[in-house]
Parts: C-alpha cells; structure tokens; sequence
C-alpha cells in the first residue's frame, strides 16, 4: 500500500538552482511512472521551483482524477492583508490546474509577528469559500499548533521533519496531535538520502557546492544528532537489520517511522528523472521491525544526541538546520513586529494597534536607554480573542506579543528579568504556568502570578514583563528572529 506515502518534490528547487527550469512535459511523465506505480500522493510548495506546475501538467496531460496534490504557501515576514492571501492561492490554483486546493500547508516565520494569523484566517476564510479542501500546517511548533485549534481553525495536518535523527515529534506534538485529530506527516525522513546504502561506509562530505541543498541541510542534522562517526555506527546497525531483511537501509529508516507518534504519512523526497527508487518505497509498508530490532536501534540512537527545541524551530532560532546554516537563503531581514515612535527624550514607543491602548492611553511598550517595560498584555489580536477558552493558549499568545514588542524594541525573550502573571480563575494557574515555564525556562526571570479581576470575561489571562537589553536599538533587524 502507498496511501501513507506522500512523493516530495522539495528538490526540483535544487535542480533548478542554475536558473534552468525542468522541461514540464518530461518531468511530468517520470512522476507519472510512481502513479503507475501506485502512487498517488504529492507535496510541493510555492517556492519549490516548478513543482506545482509539473504536478498541474501530469494532473492534465494524463487526465488523472485521482492525484492528490499538497502544496505550501511560504509568506515572507510582515504585514500580510486578504489580497495577499487571495493571490497566493490563485497562484497555486493556476499553476496546479485546478478549482480547489487539496490541501494548502502554511509556515509562519516569527510567531512573534501576529501577521502570521491574519494570514491564516484568511486562508480559513477562502477554505470556507470552496477554494482550499483542507487547511494544514508546515514546520509548526506543539504550542501554536494547539493555539490554531483553540481559536477555532480546522487543521487536517502538521507537517515536519522527523526521522532517525530527529525525534522532536514523538512527544507532545504527538500528543496533541492525537487529542485534535490532526494528521502528522513527517518529512526529511530519509535525511536527504544520507539514511541509505549509499552513505554506508563514506568519507565525510565537505559542506561545499558538490552537495544539494537537501544534503548539505541534512549533514547538520547528522552534525547535530552525533557526528559522522556517530551516523556510521547508526548506519552499520541498520545494514545488519537490513540485510538479514533482504531490504536496504531506506526503506528500513522508513519503515521504522511509520506510525510511530502520531505519524499517519511520510513525505519522502524524490528527483524527478533522477534515481529512481520506487523499489524501496514499495517495500517499506511490508517491514514490521521485530521487538529485538526496535532495542538494537534504539541503542545506537541513545548513544547521540536529541535535536534540540520543538518541531519547526530550525526555521526560528540557533542551530538552523537549513542548507546555508541561517536563514539568508530565505529571507533578507525580520521587519519588526510593531510600529515604533521616538519621543524627543529618547524614549521608544511600540504599539500594537489594539483599541485599548488608544482608549486607554497607553502603548504596549516602552524602551528608556537599556530597559524595556512591556504593558500588562492579554490574548487580543483586532476584534479576535487567540486560543479561545483555553488558558495555555491564551497564554502562549500573550508571550508572544511581548516577544513581538520586545523585538521591535530591539530586545529578546532572554532579556526579561521580570514578569508578572494575572489569571481570573485560580484554577488556571497550573496550565499558565506551564507554559511560562516552557517560554521562560531558559531565561529564569523573577515572576508573580496572581488571581485577578480582568478586563473582559473572555481573557484568561494577563501577562506583563520587564527586560534589561545590553545591546543597542537596531535599525535594520536581523532575520534570526
């Protein structure tokens, strides 16, 4: 069975990465011999070079009504309006050929920049209109992945990196996961090739141009999870598995994923025309790894180490595991999440546009010389209340307008030394603080919470901060958000 594989096309980027693009025609017919195959499932994006528009050829040349196309919409940083959206989708409807969207995965750079959500209820909106079938998430994190749900957003599925060497997912993401339904499809699963007979016994690649840029994001994974001699060991005891099969090394790490987690697919790379591996892909749903096999693995993966952070934070903070090693093959800077005004004292001002803080008089925070003082802050964007009635939820999206004002200020979550937390209802202290331990964990400010009175039955909670910044406001923000 092929249904919980799902054919990658993240590297036809890389083969046009010269600015030739693939011949349509030609690589729509060597995708159409995996559908022969039995193959019926694939994932692109918008920045995947010309892979929505190979998969609209093959879905028209070859009149195939039954091919599942996902794709991925991959804003750049910044304010994002509903003719952004629309046009976005327009894009991927023309380019695949098609009235409706199976399913359209969005990615979110810095949560800390709210404009991801006016994008995404947006989407939701078009959802509604009959263009989108279903709405997923890409590179998500657990906690704003739970935050989407609570506020009301269908999601079909999360899609991130896991494998062998990447282990993120099998914890609470998992677990929430389950709890809403939601579908985990796992990409990056055969780590760029590397989990293969191919690499067994290899020198150590140089990061250099000879590699693609699946390979060279992949090595610091391996870099990350243990080193290469590490990796060899791992993939000397997955050949003694394999071999006493009668199957390769792929299809073993693939075969050891599925439904590990909350795993319902795997996304796994392929190169239209280029090495051919639909053998292997075949024979990954007939593995079932015995109770002894599962220990021998799992003793080669307990001698390296986890990948650090949740899903999705290779995009957002240090190490970033991408081709380049930092975001500047992505973007070219992180704009500030707010507005900001300079007084004639030296005093900087960011706003965050709520109502109250014209009604009241008030910004959302405020920067004098090295200190950053950021308002009491509830779980408000515009008209809308973020992670409905739950109270980690609202929680998470509080400290994420305080990392917005603090970035826009020139300032970092790790600059806090002081918050403090108001909830309505005492009986949400234990969730509020778990997810200020999750946020603050490796800060370790002072902190105070308390039960209130808030402004508002729907607020759950209320947050304010204070930080101490050692460096100076910046003009043009880094894109390490």
């Amino acid at each position: 069975m092929t249904d919980n594989l799902i054919l990658g096309l993240w590297q036809v980027a890389d083969m046009e990465r010269s600015g030739a693009k693939l011949d349509p025609a030609t690589a729509s017919a060597a995708l159409y011999d995996y559908y022969a195959d039995g193959f019926r499932r694939f994932d692109m994006a918008d920045h995947y070079g010309s892979a929505e528009e190979i998969c609209g050829t093959l879905r028209t040349r070859y009149g195939l009504t039954d091919l599942w196309c996902q794709t991925k919409w991959v804003p750049t940083p910044g304010r994002v309006g509903p003719q952004d959206v629309e046009a976005a989708v327009t894009r991927a409807l023309q380019r695949l050929r098609t009235d409706r969207l199976d399913l359209l995965q969005f990615h979110a750079w810095n949560y800390a920049d709210p404009s991801w959500l006016d994008a995404i209820f947006a989407l939701d909106r078009l959802r509604e209109k009959g263009l989108i079938a279903h709405l997923g998430l890409t590179n998500f994190d657990e906690a704003h992945l739970d935050m989407v749900v609570q506020s009301g957003i269908p999601v079909y599925s999360n899609q991130v990196c896991c494998s062998l060497l990447d282990r993120r997912a099998f914890g609470p993401m998992s677990d929430t996961c389950r709890r809403h339904g939601i579908r985990l499809q796992a990409f990056g699963t055969l780590a760029g090739g590397y989990l293969s007979d191919r690499w067994l016994g290899a020198a150590e690649p140089p990061m250099d141009d000879r590699l693609t840029w699946s390979q060279m994001k992949y090595k610091r994974y391996i870099d990350v999870a243990g080193g290469w001699a590490w990796f060899q060991r791992l993939l000397g005891v997955l050949d003694g598995i394999a071999k006493a099969r009668g199957v390769s090394i792929a299809a073993l790490a693939g075969a050891w994923l599925q439904g590990r987690g909350a795993v319902d697919a795997l996304v796994i790379g392929v190169r239209p025309g280029e090495r051919q591996h639909r053998t292997d892909l075949k024979s990954l749903s007939g593995i079932v790894l015995t109770s002894a096999e599962q220990d021998t693995i799992r003793e080669a993966l307990d001698s390296g180490r986890e990948v650090p952070g949740d899903c999705g934070d290779e995009y957002r903070r240090p190490p970033f595991l991408t081709a380049s090693g930092d975001l500047s093959h992505h973007l070219d800077a992180m704009p500030k999440p707010y507005p900001t005004v300079t007084d004639n004292r030296g005093r900087t001002r960011a706003f965050s546009g709520t109502s109250w803080e014209d009604m009241a008089g008030y910004c959302r925070a405020v920067r004098v010389g090295d200190r950053i003082l950021v308002s009491g802050t509830t779980a408000s964007h515009g008209d809308r209340l973020i992670g409905g009635g739950d109270p980690a939820a609202q929680a998470h999206f509080a400290i994420d307008k305080i990392e917005g004002a603090l970035q826009s200020l020139g300032g970092r979550l790790e600059d806090v030394v002081r918050t403090r937390v108001l909830v309505s209802d005492i009986a949400h202290w234990e969730p509020v603080a778990h997810a200020h331990g999750r946020r603050f964990g490796h800060v370790r400010p002072v902190n105070t919470l308390v039960q209130a009175l808030l402004v508002g039955r729907e607020y759950l909670v209320e947050i304010e901060a204070e930080a101490v910044v050692a460096h100076p406001l910046a003009d043009n923000p880094s894109p390490q958000p």
